[in-house]
């Protein structure tokens, strides 16, 4: 196997993984899109929270309590 069949299968993958999601958000209604939307955000806070000094810090003396 080459690279050029690795890169082939990978992103067949990749796409195959895509069309399951997109065609999950289009079952979604409104309400539910938003709840999603609003979980990925909450996420990608929590990790940039977590990946500074401060951030991880804070976590760490919140989780003490």
């Amino acid at each position: 196997m080459g690279l050029r069949d690795l890169f082939k299968r990978w992103s067949q993958s990749s796409d195959k993984e895509a069309l399951e999601q997109a065609e999950e958000e289009t079952r979604m209604s409104g309400y539910e899109r938003a709840i999603d939307s609003e979980d990925y955000e909450a996420r990608k806070d929590d990790v940039r929270i977590g990946g500074s000094w401060a951030g991880s810090e804070a976590l760490g003396a919140e989780n003490d309590e």
